[in-house]
């Protein structure tokens, strides 16, 4: 993975560099996702060893961080490898996206990862006990959650198995934990190869490799200049990462919009998922002739194993298009991507950044995962707040949970 600054790096800013760099040493110590590029993942492939053959789906039973990760990883990489098994996802409470899941799933052949770390997700129990209420088989559900929960208890109760989450772990940062890695290596995903892309930045980062400056200089300049740049877009130019940029909204939208740990002060910066080249047709415009408070952060595929080439052929009154003949559809799209960037340099004031993947792999998505979740903490860091904590979600689920009581 590749990642070009196309804006002013702050070199002014060594001492603030030298100080991020010590926070995030210190966090590494008790903030867990940091080390999950380097786990033990001997239990997950003797779990995935040992399945049922006959099982063909895996359904997700999880929201947020229980499922987005797993889903952006999955949906990259579903057009170009030939999976084991369909992995579905339960995300929502509405009841027509449940009933449409339901009808694409045989009872028989399916396999249910029921993951909430305390238990008591509304979202993710209500959707259950619907499913429960007709398959009360034990061995058709795993359950992920932490060790004492409510929800272990109930898993025991009825005989069904259990996996942990690893202690400080949040959700928004599990997707290379447990609740990541056992439908991906369950569907047939290359985990090993995952971890091994995620590790290639952590090393890099932590041991002086290509990737520690360009992650400093990315987070100062968001942190520096959040006042004037306060929108931050992922312009993803392929429809894989489609999800990939919904986890991204997630991940820094719930990490950083906060108030500041030592006083009331509001902070955050807004992300914003695209996809190219159908949003250059909409958002695109906002961009360039809209309020510059916006960052653009393009990623692009290296490598596209499908080669699909425009034919060479005419069309009548449409001749002035033949300067498509020939070429690949990567091309065009490359070069769509090229030509964006371009005009937004032209501007001037409009900060953009590129990050090009090799592949569509494991490792390629492995890698950006974790170069998001480490920019996500060094921004949290330098903007004061507490990056792994989301009280203002809380909130909401406790007025939720007063209303359903008051039923």
């Amino acid at each position: 993975m590749e990642n070009r600054l196309f804006f002013e790096r702050l070199d002014r800013l060594y001492e603030d560099k030298i100080r991020l760099l010590l926070k995030i040493e210190r966090e590494r110590d008790h903030i867990g996702y940091y080390s999950l590029p380097k786990q033990n993942i001997e239990p997950i492939l003797e779990f995935r060893d040992s399945f049922d053959d006959k099982i063909e789906t895996i359904v997700v039973l999880g929201i947020g961080g229980s499922s987005l990760g797993a889903k952006a990883i999955y949906k990259f990489l579903e057009p170009m490898e030939k999976l084991k098994r369909n992995l579905i996802f339960f995300e929502s409470t509405d009841p027509l996206n449940i009933a449409s899941n339901l009808k694409d799933i045989n009872m028989n052949k399916t396999h249910f990862l029921v993951i909430s770390k305390s238990g008591g997700t509304v979202e993710t129990i209500s959707i259950f006990k619907y499913i429960y209420a007709s398959n009360q088989d034990s061995n058709s559900y795993t359950f992920i959650t932490d060790r004492g929960s409510n929800l272990e208890k109930f898993a025991k109760d009825i005989g069904s198995k259990v996996l942990y989450l690893p202690n400080s772990v949040g959700g928004r940062f599990s997707v290379l934990s447990v609740v990541g890695l056992v439908p991906l290596a369950l569907s047939g995903i290359d985990i090993e190869a995952l971890l091994k892309g995620a590790d290639e930045v952590c090393n890099s980062f932590f041991n002086d490799g290509k990737f520690k400056d360009v992650l400093l200089d990315k987070a100062l300049f968001y942190a520096k200049n959040q006042n004037r740049y306060n929108m931050n877009c992922i312009f993803a130019y392929s429809e894989t990462l489609n999800y990939f940029t919904q986890w991204y909204v997630q991940l820094w939208g719930e990490s950083l919009g906060k108030k500041q740990r030592n006083s009331s002060f509001n902070v955050g910066l807004t992300p914003i998922g695209l996809i190219g080249p159908k949003d250059q047709h909409s958002f695109l415009q906002l961009i360039m002739e809209g309020t510059r408070d916006k960052s653009i952060t393009f990623i692009k595929l290296n490598s596209f194993e499908h080669k699909l080439y425009i034919p060479n052929i005419t069309l009548r009154h449409l001749e002035s298009l033949d300067i498509l003949n020939g070429i690949s559809f990567h091309k065009l799209l490359t070069m769509q991507s090229d030509s964006v960037m371009e005009a937004l340099q032209n501007e001037k004031d409009i900060p953009i950044d590129e990050i090009i993947l090799p592949n569509v792999d494991a490792k390629s998505i492995g890698s950006l995962i974790y170069y998001y979740e480490l920019l996500t903490s060094l921004v949290g860091e330098l903007l004061d707040v507490n990056t792994y904590d989301q009280p203002g979600v809380e909130s909401g689920k406790i007025i939720l949970k007063d209303k359903l009581e008051n039923l």
